[in-house]
C-alpha cells in the first residue's frame, strides 16, 4: 500500500511505529524526514554502481544486481535492527521517488506479515511539501524580532524568554552557528536539513500566540533564511536591546571562551576580514588573541567590524519598535520578564 505523507507544517503525527528510509547514507545525511531511521537498500557505493550498470550497460541488469544487493542487506537490516520487531509492528518506508527500493524494501517486510506501507512519491513527495510552505506560502505566524547589536545576550535571552513558557524560534540553534564571524559551532546541516528542521519546529508553535525570533540577517552561517519567514521577518516589530561597549565585550569573551582557548582556529577565522577591515588591523587583533586579550578583541571587534555592519543593513531597515530595553539597567533575568510581558506572557 502506498501512504501520503501530511502536511509538514500541520505537525501531524504518523499512525506508524517506525518511519523507514531507505536511501543511501549520503541521501540521508543531507535530509530526511524527521524521525525516520536510516536503513539503507543500497550503500553510497552500491548506489553509484547499480546507476552505472543501468546507464553504461542495460536497464535489466541494473535491476538484476540491484535486487541482489537489495535482498543481502534487507537480510543485514532484518538480523540486526529489526531482530526484536514482533507480529504488530508497523513500520512505513521511503526511498527518493517511492520507487524499486522502497517496493523491493516493503515487499520484503510485508512478506515476513509485517502491515507495511511505503510513501507515495517517497522523500520527494515530503521535501515539495517543505518548499511549498517555506517558498510558496505565507506563514500563519506573528513574528516580534529581538534586535541589539553583537554582545547584547538576544541567544541567552531567547533562551531564558522560552524558560518561561515564551513561544521563540531558535533559527542559531537550528543552523548550529551562532550568526557571527566567530560564530561557527561545527558542521551546519544542509540547506534543506535546516528547513526540514524550520518547518518542525515551526509546526509545534501555537499561530494565535507571538513568536520571538532572534534579528539575524538572510543567512545563519551557510545556510538560508526561506523566503516565507524573512517576508514575516522584515516586517516584524522588534524588541531592541542596548547594552554598554564594556558590558558587551566582558559577554562575548565568556561566549567566545572555546575559541580562546583555541587560537590557531580563532586566528583562522579573523583572516577573512582581511579584505573589509585592512592587513594591519587584523593583525593587530591575531595579536590580541595570541595575548588571551580576549575582552579587549571583543571590543574592538564590535567598534570595528559589528556595529558598522549592523549600522549598514539597518539604514534601509525602519522596523517598528516595539519595546527597548537597556541591559545595564536591566539585568538579563529581568529582561526576560519584561519581554514576556511584551509577548502577552
Amino acid at each position: 500500500m502506498a501512504y501520503t505523507l501530511p502536511d509538514p507544517l500541520t505537525g501531524a503525527s504518523l499512525p506508524f511505529d517506525t518511519v523507514i528510509d531507505v536511501r543511501s547514507p549520503a541521501e540521508y545525511a543531507e535530509d530526511h524526514v524527521p524521525g525516520a531511521i536510516s536503513l539503507p537498500a543500497f550503500s553510497d557505493e552500491e548506489r553509484a554502481k547499480v546507476g552505472t550498470i543501468y546507464v553504461q550497460q542495460s536497464p535489466f541488469l541494473a535491476r538484476k544486481v540491484g535486487a541482489a544487493i537489495l535482498a543481502r542487506n534487507v537480510a543485514t537490516h532484518l538480523e540486526g535492527p529489526l531482530a526484536d520487531k514482533d507480529g504488530g509492528w508497523k513500520p512505513l518506508v521511503y526511498c527518493w521517488r517511492g520507487g524499486q527500493r522502497s517496493g523491493g524494501f516493503s515487499t520484503i517486510l510485508a512478506q515476513i506479515g509485517w502491515r507495511v506501507d511505503k510513501v507515495e512519491g517517497g522523500y520527494q513527495s515530503y521535501r515539495r511539501a517543505v518548499v511549498r510552505a517555506l517558498y510558496e506560502s505565507e506563514l500563519p505566524y506573528r513574528v516580534i524580532l529581538l534586535d541589539g547589536n553583537t554582545g547584547t545576550a538576544k541567544t541567552d535571552l531567547l533562551h531564558r524568554v522560552a524558560a518561561r513558557g515564551g513561544q521563540v524560534l531558535d533559527l542559531e540553534g537550528l543552523a548550529n552557528h551562532r550568526g557571527s564571524l566567530l560564530g561557527n559551532l561545527g558542521p551546519q546541516p544542509s540547506q534543506k536539513g535546516f528547513e526540514t528542521a524550520l518547518v518542525s519546529a515551526l509546526s509545534r508553535l501555537d499561530p494565535s500566540r507571538p513568536v520571538l525570533v532572534e534579528a539575524e540577517s538572510s543567512k545563519v552561517g551557510e545556510v538560508l533564511v526561506p523566503p516565507a519567514l524573512w517576508k514575516n521577518m522584515l516586517a516584524a516589530p522588534r524588541i531592541t536591546l542596548s547594552a554598554t561597549m564594556e558590558d558587551r565585550a566582558r559577554y562575548l569573551a565568556r561566549c567566545y571562551a572555546d575559541l580562546a582557548a583555541d587560537v590557531p582556529r580563532l586566528n583562522a577565522l579573523l583572516e577573512p576580514l582581511v579584505r573589509l577591515r585592512g592587513r594591519e588591523r587584523i593583525r593587530h587583533w591575531q595579536g590580541l588573541a595570541e595575548a588571551g586579550d580576549m575582552q579587549t578583541l571583543a571590543a574592538e571587534l564590535c567598534l570595528h567590524h559589528y556595529d558598522p555592519s549592523y549600522a549598514k543593513s539597518r539604514r534601509t531597515d525602519t522596523p517598528e519598535t516595539a519595546l527597548e530595553i537597556a541591559l545595564d539597567d536591566d539585568g538579563l533575568d529581568r529582561a526576560a520578564d519584561r519581554i514576556m510581558a511584551q509577548l502577552g506572557g
